[in-house]
Formats: C-alpha cells, sequence, structure tokens
C-alpha cells in the first residue's frame, strides 16, 4: 500500500469507482491527516458561564428562538454582541460630543 504525503497526490475522480480503487492502493500519511484537522480558532473560543433566568422567560425565549429556527443560546449571544456594540457606538458618540 503506497502512502499519500501530499494532497496534490490524489487525483480528482471520474467516478465513485475510480475513487475506491485509488483508495484501496493509497492510504493518507498520519502527519498529513492530523495537518487537515481543523484547530480551534480564536473566534470559536467561549467559556461557559451560569446565568439565572426566570423560567417564564426562558420558555419565552426558547419559543421566539424555534418561531426563527434558532438554537435559543445562540440567539441569545447574538442579542448580546448586537447590545454591546449599540452601547460602543453610543459611548463614543457622547465622548466625541464631550470633546
Amino acid at each position: 500500500m503506497n502512502t499519500i504525503t501530499n494532497w496534490e497526490d490524489v487525483p480528482l475522480f471520474d467516478n465513485e469507482e475510480s475513487e475506491a480503487t485509488f483508495w484501496a492502493e493509497n492510504k493518507p500519511d498520519i502527519r498529513l491527516m492530523e495537518a487537515a484537522v481543523a484547530g480551534p480558532s480564536e473566534a470559536s473560543e467561549s467559556i461557559t458561564i451560569t446565568l439565572r433566568i426566570d423560567p417564564r422567560m426562558l420558555a419565552r425565549i426558547k419559543r421566539l428562538a424555534r418561531s426563527r429556527y434558532l438554537n435559543y443560546q445562540s440567539m441569545i449571544k447574538q442579542w448580546l454582541s448586537e447590545r454591546m456594540e449599540q452601547e460602543l457606538r453610543k459611548s463614543n458618540q457622547y465622548e466625541q460630543i464631550a470633546k
């Protein structure tokens, strides 16, 4: 069995049969596979927090998120991000007016 050490060594296949034949005779090098795995980026890093919310409010948030086909936690993060941007813009405007 041949070991593939570079992705350029993998040809474009015309059909699944030719691809199956190729992979029956070849295997990717473990270092090549490890390098292909995406690591966490700074943008996707997050920490876990605990936030106490009234059960009725949480139920309403979940219903609203469901109606928008969103995960409720993602929707809350989106709301927080949008509000933070509003507050930062507002504070920058006040700082510019005060100068």
